[in-house]
């Protein structure tokens, strides 16, 4: 069916989606500190009685009836057993604000974490130790992750990628503000988790093949390299000296304003390599970028690298080539903790 006033009727559309979302935002914060605070007062009926052992196990138990009496599903032992743990663990970590605005309260002033994730995201960040559990909740929030995209990035080993990828006076950081981007190092990971691309690891595939997998799976690349990056081109090609070169992948990063230069390699880094990756990055350096655009960085994906190879062929002060491992399956996190404590 044809309509006229195309725009008005999609605006109206779009205005009821961005409504619906924006209620089950507020129901699922209501939700969240609902249940931090049925936590609260089952750890303060707890201590009234703590002289008896079993009284904490008892009091869930009888709990757990009343409101599965009352509501229905949702109140089970074990999920009371959870907003409890979410109390203690969130109740350290307060911050004064109105409570009200969350819970209808008469403008009571408590100190109450701000939570932004949903009660879902909660339960699966409570298994985690501190620091971690820190920084994928601020990268939860800032990146709008689903649970099930956190669940990937977690299962992916982001954080221990990352701090590989570091300094280690910058591992603290990454707790207490999630991933920072300032500088070219910031953007780099090593190894990128390329899971998603579906190649086997011991399959006989080409570069092409590779790429065309990429740009198959471009959402899951863009989400994989992080913050800030935009999809500009494949095989983009410059010319001199009658010859033709082409640029396997070409992103644009907003946060660093600048291009960003991907060649695939399918096995081991060779020094002419990083030589080619030079010459990409001279080139946009002298010829596309524009002069209020910082320098170009260019990152070899390869599938085996030699750490020698890129000390010696790189200059020492280095800011703008990376050369980083890919894998097609995911690492255990016991062999990403390896890699950080070796």
């Amino acid at each position: 069916m044809k309509l006229e006033n195309q725009k008005f009727y999609k605006e109206v559309v779009d205005l009821l989606n961005d409504a619906r979302n924006k209620v089950k935002r507020t129901v699922d914060s209501v939700m969240t500190y609902t249940y931090y605070e049925v936590g609260r007062r089952i750890v303060e009926e707890e201590q009234k009685g703590r002289e008896r052992a079993e009284y904490g196990k008892q009091l869930l138990e009888n709990l757990s009836k009343i409101l599965t009496k009352e509501f229905g599903k949702g109140f089970s032992f074990t999920n009371l057993t959870q907003m409890r743990k979410f109390y203690l663990i969130y109740s350290k970590l307060s911050i004064l604000q109105t409570v009200s605005e969350e819970l209808g309260n008469d403008g009571k002033i408590l100190g109450v974490y701000k939570f932004r994730l949903t009660w879902s995201h909660y339960i699966f960040l409570m298994r985690l130790e501190e620091n971690e559990r820190s920084f994928y909740e601020i990268e939860s929030d800032k990146n709008n992750w689903s649970l099930r995209e956190l669940k990937r990035q977690y299962n992916t080993g982001l954080y221990e990628r990352l701090i590989i990828s570091k300094n280690k006076d910058k591992v603290e950081t990454l707790a207490k503000k999630g991933q920072i981007v300032e500088k070219p190092e910031d953007l780099i990971k090593d190894p990128y988790i390329l899971d998603f691309l579906g190649l086997e690891e011991n399959s006989l595939y080409t570069e092409s093949n590779l790429e065309h997998k990429v740009i198959d799976k471009l959402e899951h690349f863009l989400l994989e390299l992080g913050k800030g990056f935009l999809f500009s081109g494949r095989q983009e090609r410059f010319s001199f000296d009658e010859k033709h070169f082409y640029v396997d992948l070409v992103f644009y990063n907003r946060l660093l304003k600048c291009f960003v230069l991907i060649d695939l390699k399918i096995g081991g880094l060779k020094h002419e390599d990083i030589g080619q990756m030079q010459m990409y990055v001279n080139y946009y350096d002298r010829k596309i970028k524009n002069e209020d655009e910082n320098k170009t960085i260019g990152i070899i994906l390869c599938k085996d690298k030699s750490e020698s190879i890129v000390e010696m062929t790189l200059p020492e002060e280095n800011t703008q080539i990376f050369a980083s491992k890919y894998q097609l399956i995911l690492p255990s996190k016991e062999e990403l903790k390896k890699i950080m404590e070796d």
